[in-house]
């Protein structure tokens, strides 16, 4: 059975016609955790500075101050970011060096995105995170214990609900920036825009299982050692975009 996800990064051509690797140079479940790990914590590192960046000028100038301040570490973390995604995406066997660069870049991004969501709902940070790594683990677990078995049409529903997503968020870009017409409920506005975000929710979560299922396959199949750090990657792209979806979530709740 061919190895198929709906996250761009971990795509199933990646994983054909892979070298050959000697069995002590074969990826493993272990060594990708572990990877994955510590990309979390680069995440995090940079994240906690652009947060602490933007308490310093809070402090100093005010909110709005502290907004300014945050634009040029969400935009070039974002930038930058999409750049190596695509590196990575393109040249696996480069991500060894991009996975980590990306992990920084991303949680600088994230840092300004939460500290813009704080101003507005405070603790909705902290909140987020601890949402996203209960539903990382509830995801793990149904998936370790069998209560979700990873079939072809579950393949096929969760590619088709992740590709209207972001389709959908295409084309609410498209509208806002060429005419004035705001599609709002796609970002979590209204009571729409509450439903929305909870089956943007569940569409992520569910990325994740398809994540691990071809994770544990190409390992089985004896990928080469780099392969550890491009599903790691992987996972942290599913990671981050339901860290977001969860924040829009809340958000959409407090309103």
């Amino acid at each position: 059975m061919a190895l198929r996800t709906n996250n761009p990064v971990l795509r199933d051509k990646t994983f054909q016609n892979l070298p050959a690797a000697a069995v002590g140079e074969r990826m493993t479940v272990n060594g990708t955790i572990a990877r994955a790990g510590l990309l979390l914590v680069l995440m995090l590192i940079t994240g906690f500075w652009t947060w602490t960046h933007f308490m310093a000028a809070v402090a100093g100038g005010g909110i709005v101050a502290g907004l300014e301040a945050m634009q040029p570490f969400m935009w070039g973390g974002l930038i930058g970011g999409l750049v190596l995604a695509f590196a990575g995406v393109f040249k696996p066997n480069w991500t060894p060096v991009t996975a980590p660069l990306y992990a920084l870049a991303e949680g600088t991004a994230l840092g300004a995105i939460s500290a813009m969501f704080e101003v507005q709902y405070h603790g909705i940070v902290l909140e987020a995170i601890l949402a996203s790594v209960g539903v990382l683990a509830v995801m793990l677990m149904l998936y370790r214990t069998g209560v979700i078995k990873v079939t072809q049409k579950f393949r096929m529903g969760v590619v088709a609900a992740t590709g209207g997503i972001f389709l959908l968020y295409l084309v609410a870009w498209g509208v806002g920036s060429f005419t004035h017409y705001n599609m709002g409920f796609v970002y979590g506005a209204g009571t729409l825009g509450l439903v929305l975000s909870v089956v943007f929710v569940c569409v992520a979560a569910l990325n994740l299982v398809l994540d691990f299922d071809l994770i544990e396959r190409a390992t089985a199949q004896g990928a080469p050692k780099y392969m550890e750090w491009y599903c790691a990657f992987g996972l942290m792209v599913t990671l981050v975009w339901l860290y977001i979806q969860l924040l829009q979530l809340l958000a959409s709740s407090r309103r």
